[in-house]
């Protein structure tokens, strides 16, 4: 029998055409490997509401989620990847479940290990570069 997806969401935020990525801290699942910030959904939670939350635990900044921007399953197929734009309205950012953030160029994001879940939306990102910036 198949086990049920588990939601996670992140956030695409960008910034003066650059888009704002993640390093996995040590002792985490997947360490070393970076993301788009976001987390798992909690039961009762709808996916911005999560999103805003899990960036606000993350990062320590508030966002206004945007548009639904691509959804994609990890290599277990346990983990459904949703990803929202995300405008950065408010605080600095301060990791907590990271080891490393930094603003990246998409057309460059083929340089950093992303986990597997992610490589959808770097594709993503570099085919619509133009309208996201």
């Amino acid at each position: 029998m198949r086990s049920k997806l588990m939601d996670v969401t992140a956030a695409i935020i960008m910034k003066e055409g650059q888009v704002l990525i993640a390093r996995r801290a040590p002792g985490r699942s997947l360490a070393g490997k970076w993301e788009f910030p976001g987390g798992k959904v909690e039961s009762g939670e709808s996916l911005a509401a999560c999103l805003k939350r899990e960036i606000r635990e993350e990062l320590g900044i508030e966002i206004n989620v945007g548009e639904r921007f691509c959804e994609s399953t990890d290599e277990s197929g346990r983990i459904r990847l949703i990803s929202f734009l995300a405008e950065w309205v408010a605080g600095e950012i301060t990791p907590t479940a990271h080891s490393q953030i930094c603003w990246a160029d998409p057309m460059e994001l083929s340089r950093y290990d992303f986990a597997s879940a992610d490589l959808p939306i770097v594709k993503k990102l570099q085919e619509e570069r133009q309208r996201l910036t």
